[in-house]
């Protein structure tokens, strides 16, 4: 049986230092796309997580504010640990390309009055969601990814 490797694995949590946006995946497929996958770190592991209210909402703003910002996401997901996001697209990107599309969106998350598709009819647990705490983390790491990537 193959061997199989988890990225997310292999990285030292208690070397790394949130916020941060890192190119942790890249996939060739057979006909010539490229699927890039990126872990977007909101805070320290094992030292702070969000709530899973903030979380779930971060999840559902972001789903629509990182669109509005890049082309071709796949998918926007919350990691189970809750320090962060994992982001695919389809296409080779660049992590300050992403960085600067994530500080924009987070800028947008900051300006919600509400939480998109937040009912029973469009989300499995709407209940469990919260604006305040999605806008104090996304107000927390902004601070950090600006002075981390505006100047690149």
């Amino acid at each position: 049986m193959k061997e199989v490797v988890v990225e997310s694995f292999t990285m030292d949590h208690t070397k790394v230092e949130a916020p941060f946006v890192r190119k942790c995946g890249k996939i060739e497929m057979p006909k010539g796309d490229v699927i890039t996958k990126f872990d977007l770190r909101f805070t320290q592991p094992n030292k702070e997580v969000m709530s899973t209210g903030a979380v779930h909402a971060l999840e559902h703003l972001l789903a629509g504010f990182i669109r509005e910002e890049l082309e071709d996401v796949v998918d926007i997901s919350p990691m189970g640990c809750r320090t962060g996001f994992y982001l695919i697209l389809v296409g080779n990107r660049k992590e300050n390309e992403i960085a600067i599309a994530l500080i924009n969106a987070l800028e947008k998350v900051l300006l919600a009055e509400e939480i998109p598709a937040a009912n029973p009819i469009q989300c499995g647990n709407y209940r469990d969601m919260s604006l305040f705490g999605a806008k104090e983390f996304a107000r927390e790491v902004l601070e950090k990814l600006k002075s981390k990537y505006n100047n690149k």
